[in-house]
């Protein structure tokens, strides 16, 4: 068959809008359906999942566990005038909401922890983080948590595909990543059976999660602070 013929300015129309998606920011975000999260309200897989495929270590003690993810009450998560008798208690899934304004980056004095122009998310260089915890106090989430000991002595597997973290270093969500710069998804998502969580580019019109914040009533932890959560739950 002979190639299909494409004129010079058809091309070059081509290219001017490749480079224009390819230059516009996302936003990434999730959002999570609370009705279906709670058809099984004591899984724990997204939580499984996502301290597996990172190397969160099991430290025993509220006052020094290490946690990405994790579930509070819904009173404790949004506020106990919000919570009626249908959802009083409820366990609710919260990690970090890679704001819009993230008072943490602001505090930090070394750069460890900066958000992406490119796509907004929150991230973390343990490297570059001198255990100050500015970041810590200023988080209104509590999305993060501190390293007083040698993480890797509460480990009982490691993943090799995943770096280690160290003591005195901050550490939190990071939207898994290293599995989006492959084209994947969260962990927390790929793992929920109930498909309560769902992830994309809010800056997309066509993406799943901006259809679904649409088409459903949304709501976020704390706006009233003016943070900007980009975590999104649905009821």
């Amino acid at each position: 068959e002979p190639a299909m013929k494409i004129t010079r300015q058809a091309f070059l129309a081509l290219l001017a809008a490749a480079a224009r998606a390819f230059s516009k920011p996302r936003r990434m975000v999730m959002a999570i359906d609370l009705a279906k999260c709670w058809k099984d309200r004591g899984c724990t897989r997204c939580i499984e999942a996502c301290h597996a495929a990172h190397n969160v270590p099991r430290i025993p003690g509220r006052r020094h566990e290490i946690k990405w993810i994790w579930k509070e009450r819904f009173e404790n998560a949004f506020g106990e005038e919000s919570a009626g008798p249908a959802v009083a208690g409820a366990p609710v899934p919260v990690l970090c909401n890679h704001c819009e304004h993230p008072a943490c980056v602001q505090v930090c004095p070394t750069g460890a922890t900066f958000k992406r122009e490119s796509d907004g998310l929150v991230m973390m260089d343990e490297h570059r983080c001198i255990g100050c915890r500015y970041c810590m106090a200023a988080c209104p989430y509590g999305a993060r948590g501190f390293n007083w000991s040698d993480p890797r002595s509460f480990l009982r597997a490691i993943d090799p595909a995943y770096p280690t973290r160290e003591k005195g270093v901050v550490e939190k969500c990071t939207f898994c990543n290293e599995r989006l710069a492959r084209g994947g998804q969260p962990a927390c998502v790929e793992v929920c059976p109930f498909k309560a969580m769902v992830f994309g580019d809010a800056a997309d019109p066509s993406s799943a999660v901006a259809q679904l914040l649409q088409a459903r009533h949304a709501f976020r932890r704390k706006p009233e602070l003016g943070a900007g959560a980009n975590v999104f739950y649905i009821l």
